[in-house]
Order: structure tokens, then C-alpha cells, then sequence
């Protein structure tokens, strides 16, 4: 367990509605999944819950990006993730990221490649330029599940603008932090680490893409890329990098973790084109968690509006 000061935004949890009615939680997800997790593994349901030591925030804006969807549930959100650097099942992030990062406060991003203001920054120097919104997002993972998320964070072109990308960066390129001793998963050969991903810079700074800082009204937990993250909402979730070190400015495409494991599989882009299939399984339709039944994938995961003239006159099956 960690200790932590109390920022300028954040609110004492004595101070907020209680947190079971903030959820407003659907009774049917008494026996979903994550409940199910929950009992097979106590530990991860401390993790999960809203006993954790994480704080809140306050003055969050609504973003006119949110779906209207129904949320996923808190508990399953934390605790059926991909974080392959605390483990390659989805339970084992829970399991293994209940006291990371150990040096919250002392966290720090680097910015640099080409950009006329480089600079190494901690988590609150991040933050506090920028104001916080809640987005509910569609996530879509490349297994054929889904979730919809209420995601806490600033557009990251707020960001890259203060940095001023010059006329050579045309992609952006992301690294999570290298730690064999915090994540555990890193001390098996699965990716080649660390784990690095990749943005055209026209994606990057487009106003879906999101810096996240939490979830649900706190700070994001381990298992959910703490401290801060990469949402891209309509492209795989394997694009939406966690716990990230670095951001460079670079003029060739990054040769991402995905890509050097199976490039045959996971191809930059990433969008979410349910007419290209995995070649181990089928796109086409997605399992919400919390439901029974699947749905049809949507292309661009529904955010074709927002983000179909980036593709225009490209190869979707070709550049997947």
C-alpha cells in the first residue's frame, strides 16, 4: 500500500456520494462474470472495490464524446483486463498490480523526438494545465469482447501541442515504463520489452484520443494502466497503452510490441473493422461483458463520424 497527498482537484471520499449509488450498478451483474471472479479470487476483489486507497475528483466536465450506453460495472472493469506485463490471463493484472506503481507521486513522462519543447514531466505537472472530463467510451478488444467505460482524462492533442511537433513528426510513438521488479510479466519473454505503440500524429490529435488518468470517478487502479494511459476508442484495445514513460515525436511508423510479436495479426492501425478478420477468429460480432447474447461489431467501433475521413482513399483490409 501506498500513501498519497491530497491535490488540488481531488475531494476526501467523506465528502461524495456513496460510491455503491454513483455506480448505480444493474442487479443482473449479481451473476456476471466479474462476480465470479470476485469469489475465485479475494485478493483481486480488494483490488477492485471501493475500499482501495485511490482518490476521487471533483469539477469533472461532461464530454459531448460520452455514449449513451450503458456502463460496464466497476468490479468488471477491474478485474478482467490485458496488461501482459502483469500477466498474460485477464485475471492476473488484478492479482498482481494491487500495490503499483509503488512511487506514485514520483512518476514521470518524458517528451521528446521532434518537438521544439522537450521535457520530462511528473504526474501532477501532467495534470494540472489541463481540465478533466469524463468519457464514456465503447472499448473493443481484438478477442471479440467489449466494454463501455467512463473514462477520466484530457484530449492528449492538448498535450502534444505544448510540446510543438515540428514539420518532420508524423507519428507518435509510446512506452510503458520497464520495471521487471513491479510487473512480473516482464520477466517472461512474452513481448519484446517494453511494450512501445504507435499513432499516425493526425490520430493522435484527433479529439477522441484521451490521456486517462481514471475511471469511474477515481484514479486509474494498476490492472488499469495507472497512472496514466493512451484511450483510442476506435481502434483495438491493445492501441491504448498503459503506465506510459515516454512520448516521442518520430518520422517513421514505430515498430510496435504487437507488430514485432506477429505483424500477420496486429498491424498498426488496429481500427476496429468487423470485415477483417483476425486470422484465428472472426470480427465480425462482439461479446459486451455483463451480457449474454453477442452483438454486430461496428466499424470504427461506432466512431466512424469522428474519425472515417483520417482513412480516407486507404486499404482498410490492406492497412488493418
Amino acid at each position: 500500500m501506498f500513501f498519497r497527498k491530497q491535490k488540488s482537484w481531488e475531494i476526501a471520499e467523506s465528502e461524495v456520494t456513496d460510491f455503491d449509488i454513483y455506480q448505480n450498478r444493474r442487479q443482473f451483474l449479481n451473476t456476471s462474470i466479474s462476480i465470479g471472479l470476485a469469489s475465485a479470487f479475494p485478493s483481486m476483489a480488494l483490488a477492485a472495490t471501493e475500499d482501495n486507497p485511490t482518490q476521487l475528483f471533483k469539477g469533472l466536465s461532461n464530454s459531448p464524446f460520452s455514449t449513451e450506453e450503458e456502463k460496464t460495472d466497476f468490479e468488471s472493469i477491474t478485474t478482467y483486463n490485458n496488461f501482459y506485463e502483469f500477466g498474460t490471463s485477464k485475471t492476473d493484472p488484478a492479482l498482481n498490480a494491487t500495490a503499483f506503481p509503488d512511487k506514485f507521486e514520483s512518476w514521470k513522462v518524458v517528451i521528446d523526438g521532434e518537438c521544439e519543447k522537450p521535457g520530462t514531466y511528473d504526474y501532477d505537472e501532467l495534470i494540472k494545465p489541463f481540465s478533466l472530463e469524463e468519457r464514456i467510451y465503447r472499448m473493443r478488444c481484438v478477442e471479440g469482447w467489449s466494454m463501455v467505460i467512463p473514462w477520466i482524462g484530457f484530449p492528449l492533442a492538448d498535450l502534444l501541442k505544448k510540446a510543438q511537433p515540428n514539420a518532420n513528426a508524423k507519428f507518435v510513438e509510446f512506452t510503458t515504463l520497464y520495471d521487471p521488479e513491479q510487473m512480473p510479466g516482464q520477466r517472461r519473454a512474452v513481448l519484446d520489452w517494453p511494450y512501445v505503440e504507435g499513432l499516425r500524429i493526425d490520430e493522435a490529435m484527433n479529439p477522441l484520443t484521451l490521456l486517462s488518468v481514471g475511471l469511474y470517478g477515481k484514479e486509474l487502479l494498476g490492472q488499469n494502466g495507472a497512472p496514466i494511459r493512451l484511450v483510442v476508442p476506435w481502434k483495438y484495445g491493445f492501441k491504448s497503452i498503459k503506465s506510459i514513460v515516454r512520448i516521442r515525436f518520430v518520422e517513421k511508423m514505430p515498430q510496435t510490441a504487437w507488430m514485432k510479436a506477429n505483424a500477420r495479426e496486429y498491424g498498426f492501425y488496429s481500427n476496429v473493422n468487423p470485415n477483417v478478420d483476425h486470422p484465428r477468429w472472426s470480427q465480425a460480432k462482439e461479446r459486451r461483458i455483463g451480457e449474454f447474447l453477442k452483438r454486430k461489431t461496428l466499424m470504427f467501433n461506432g466512431y466512424g463520424e469522428q474519425v472515417a475521413d483520417l482513412y480516407a482513399g486507404m486499404d482498410l483490409k490492406r492497412y488493418f
